[in-house]
């Protein structure tokens, strides 16, 4: 078993409040238990048992440097940097990405009239009422639209089909146990 990594936050410090997806911020001197670091983001439990994440842009905050996910997928060609951009996208309660959780029902890359490349994404969630719904579409779109050659990402959440276990990977199942 691992060892848990603590934190004390250095700076004011932004975050969502999990499961509910409300802003929060963290006060200079807050310690923090890391109990999941994926895809650039962290979460973290206080010493009040609340649950929170942090972006990559606030990693400093807690002694961590942000992450450059795009140098890692720069040489491959734009469809397979928009699949491996969005297998960096993680719930912040299950550590398995969006991708092999089989949240994204769609993924596609249109010419707009105007110019330039939008990627369309249809994504479910976990369970409809879910508040990190936004921020996880808000994560997928903010990483896709670093992208160069990708000049807009149009994030849609829906519900049908409804999300069930059976469309997890094999690898998720695995690392969640469920075989």
């Amino acid at each position: 078993m691992q060892n848990p990594e603590y934190a004390v936050v250095q700076r004011e410090c932004r975050a969502i409040q999990i499961p509910e997806g409300t802003p929060s911020l963290l006060s200079p001197g807050t310690r923090v238990r890391i109990t999941q670091s994926l895809g650039g983001t962290y979460t973290v439990s206080t010493d009040r048992g609340h649950l929170l994440r942090i972006d990559s842009r606030d990693a400093d905050a807690i002694g961590k440097d942000a992450t450059d996910l795009l140098a890692d997928v720069a040489a491959s060609p734009l469809e397979d940097q928009i699949w491996a951009l969005l297998k960096t996208c993680f719930d912040p309660e299950i550590p398995v990405n969006v991708v092999d959780l089989g949240l994204i029902y769609n993924c596609e890359l249109v010419e707009r009239p105007e110019g330039g490349r939008r990627v369309n994404i249809k994504m479910t969630l976990t369970a409809p009422g879910c508040g990190m719904g936004p921020v996880l579409a808000q994560d997928v779109r903010e990483k896709l639209e670093r992208l160069p050659g990708v000049d807009e990402a149009d994030i849609e959440i829906v519900f049908d089909p409804q999300w069930n276990q059976n469309m997890m990977s094999e690898a998720a199942r695995l690392e969640l146990g469920l075989f």
